[in-house]
Parts: structure tokens; C-alpha cells; sequence
């Protein structure tokens, strides 16, 4: 079912990859709090070694740490979103894959930015994505992770005029927090906001984490 699932989420995106530039590529032009949290971020991981914009779509956010002297690289499930991330972002690598189960070394990145890349994935996936997140940090690697807040869950058949098949997930803080220190993280922040103004955004609540990998991985039964 899992496997099944993100086929779908991986060939929803394909499908409208080019209306997600349209409409997303511009954001954080709009979003002066999302600019301040990855500046703060940007000068916790600049020189310290790469950085990956996690689900980076058409690479906005990999963009806007570039441009702040880090070392960046991004990963999508999507291949049409890293189609257009590359056509975009000329200086940055940009590769397909899947958060839950990335093919990269063990301690490769001195931070990952993930916004919004949970959107897609149930309780059980979010754990499973933290645990990986924890795998390829540096001992002392810094994690900045943005989501909706909430509880429901929303199917969408249609994007932009586009046929999709998206699950899109919401989460109460506590539980996303609880999800990254089972995995070893360290919690440094919990940041929430209200909506920008409906032209901006999606009208809900949202958080962002700050956290750090600590120096021994807790195991679970």
C-alpha cells in the first residue's frame, strides 16, 4: 500500500510540475517569517558542509540558501519537479528521491531543510522519513522542518486543473516533535504562525521545528 502510494505522490507531482512553478516558485517572495527561518538556518549550516533542500519541488528554498553562501543540494520524489529545479537553479544539484529511504551516505549533510516535504506522508512515514533524516545528519547537523497544523486528512483528485491522487496530511506539533526525538533529534524550537493572507497561501496554521542531531541515536523496541 505504501509502494502504491507513492507512486501516486510521485506521478500527481509529475503531472503538475509546470503549474507548481507557476504558482509556488515565487512564494517566499510573499513570506517574511519562512525568509527569517531560513536565513536563521543558512547561518547555522554556511561552511559547516552541504545542505539539502528535502522535497525540494521546483527548488525555491534551495534557491534562497544558495544565494546566502550555503553549500545546498535538493531532492525530490518527483523527476518532473527535479526537471524543472534544474532548469531553474543553474549551480545546484538537484537528484530524485524519497525521503523515507534516500540513497545517501550515512553523516553526507550538515543540515536539512524540509518544507512542507511531511505534506504527503502518514504518522508511520513521518517516523520513518525522521529516522532517515537522523541517518544522513552529522553528529551536530541541524534540521529545519515546516508542516500544517492540524489534525484531518484531505484527498485531492484535482490540483491546478490537473488529475492527482494526494493525500495532503496535517499534525499537531507535539506529535512531529515526538516523531524526531524517537529518531535521536534534539528539539531546539517550535515555531507557529498563522496563515498569510489566502492570495499567499493555503489558510492554516503553521509550525516549524529547529532541531539538532544529538550524539547517540534512541532505540525503540
Amino acid at each position: 500500500m505504501i509502494e502504491q502510494k507513492t507512486s501516486d505522490v510521485q506521478s500527481s507531482y509529475d503531472s503538475v510540475a509546470d503549474e507548481y512553478v507557476r504558482h509556488i516558485y515565487d512564494e517566499l517572495r510573499h513570506k517574511p517569517l519562512d525568509r527569517q527561518l531560513l536565513d536563521r538556518f543558512a547561518n547555522c549550516v554556511r561552511g559547516a558542509g552541504l545542505a539539502c533542500d528535502l522535497g525540494c519541488g521546483p527548488g525555491q528554498v534551495a534557491r534562497h540558501l544558495f544565494a546566502r553562501g550555503v553549500a545546498v543540494c535538493g531532492v525530490d520524489l518527483s523527476p518532473g519537479m527535479v526537471e524543472q529545479a534544474r532548469q531553474l537553479n543553474p549551480g545546484i544539484e538537484f537528484h530524485q528521491g524519497d525521503m523515507k529511504e534516500l540513497d545517501v551516505p550515512d553523516e553526507a549533510w550538515a543540515g536539512i531543510a524540509a518544507f512542507y516535504a511531511i505534506v504527503n506522508l502518514s504518522h508511520a512515514e513521518v517516523a520513518q522519513a525522521s529516522r532517515e533524516m537522523w541517518r544522513v545528519l552529522r553528529l551536530g547537523g541541524r534540521l529545519l522542518l515546516s508542516f500544517h497544523i492540524g489534525d484531518e486528512v484531505s484527498h485531492e483528485k484535482s490540483l491546478w486543473g490537473r488529475a492527482v491522487c494526494l493525500d495532503f496530511y496535517f499534525f499537531r506539533p507535539e506529535d512531529v516533535a515526538g516523531h524526531l526525538r524517537a529518531a535521536g533529534f534534539e528539539i531546539e524550537e517550535i515555531i507557529e504562525r498563522e496563515p498569510y493572507a489566502p492570495e499567499v497561501e493555503y489558510q492554516s496554521r503553521r509550525a516549524y521545528i529547529f532541531a539538532r542531531k544529538a550524539a547517540a541515536e534512541t532505540t525503540t523496541a
